[in-house]
């Protein structure tokens, strides 16, 4: 008698405990709520950014950008080889065929997102889509995949100047995106990122101490370069910038004042002027080639303005 009546005191205990649960499910339902993108806002634009409140209801979705950066393949200079790879992907991308992820790696200021922006203005009109994602919110990419998974849209999802240092899990998400979920990848999605290291985590002297030797003679890596390597590996195309040399550089200053403009002899002679500014940024690059021609023209400019 006193077993059966422990039982059904277990019983009662469990169903009053499942009712508590219920309650408190619906009253955690209302105070975080789980907010599902709203995919209908891709229909408004061509490229989006993905935002996330950092608050009690962490809500998250697609922001339209509507007057988006385009920039012409032809507006960009010293990176032809680059060009045509991120090019013919993109376009088989686009067109249903086979592409893949693509890293973009080296030297700052020498293109790398200009090339992605390049995309968009050359394939929106088939259907690219471009959805910038920022670092803090890479674990959000397997979500924002399966929200666009059955959209007709194509998607580049747009990680810009990615690293991780030690200690840093916020890959996870990028990894998980990248083939490492069993749901297998989605054929309308596809991975651009960019960064300034060639493995994208930082690396460290003690990596190499890890590298031992087997019986027989062969060299294994240890399990922290296997990590940082495995990364980058994931991505089907790597493609590396080099920095500018100095013929190359002032060629991007023609190129920049001679949209502006400016005639050849104009031109020429701020060469020196803009040999200074390279030496005083510390580095030739497309982006301080850009950012010195609009200096000298928008001087130029208030000049004319003031004279007149």
């Amino acid at each position: 008698m006193t077993e059966k009546r422990s039982e059904q005191d277990l019983i009662q205990a469990i169903a009053q405990l499942t009712a508590r649960l219920d309650q408190l499910t619906q009253v955690f339902g209302h105070l975080f709520p789980s907010v599902v993108p709203d995919t209908a806002v891709l229909d408004t634009a061509i490229a989006f950014r993905w935002e996330k409140t950092e608050a009690l209801l962490q809500s998250a979705g697609f922001i339209p950008l509507h007057q988006p950066q385009l920039i012409e393949f032809d507006a960009l200079c010293n990176v032809d080889k680059q060009q045509l790879k991120i090019r013919q992907n993109t376009e088989q991308f686009v067109k249903g065929f086979f592409a893949n992820n693509v890293l973009l790696t080296g030297a700052r200021g020498t293109g790398k997102s200009s090339l992605v922006k390049a995309c968009l203005k050359e394939f929106h009109a088939l259907g690219l889509r471009v959805i910038e994602v920022e670092k803090k919110f890479l674990n959000d990419l397997p979500r924002i995949v399966a929200a666009i998974n059955n959209r007709p849209e194509k998607f580049i999802i747009f990680c810009d100047d990615l690293s991780f240092e030690e200690g840093d899990t916020s890959y996870a998400g990028l990894k998980t995106v990248l083939d490492g979920s069993i749901a297998g990848p989605s054929s309308n999605v596809l991975i651009y990122a960019t960064s300034n290291r060639k493995h994208l985590m930082v690396e460290k002297n003690r990596d190499n101490l890890e590298y031992h030797q087997s019986p027989d003679g062969e060299i294994h890596p240890g399990d922290s370069i296997e990590e940082k390597v495995s990364l980058a590996d994931r991505f089907g195309l790597q493609i590396t910038f080099y920095g500018f040399n100095q013929q190359e550089y002032l060629n991007l200053i023609h190129v920049w004042l001679s949209r502006f403009g400016w005639s050849d002899e104009d031109i020429k002679a701020q060469e020196k002027l803009a040999l200074q500014w390279a030496t005083q940024k510390g580095n030739r690059s497309g982006r301080v080639a850009m950012q010195f021609a609009k200096q000298v023209a928008g001087q130029r400019m208030i000049e004319q303005e003031q004279g007149h």
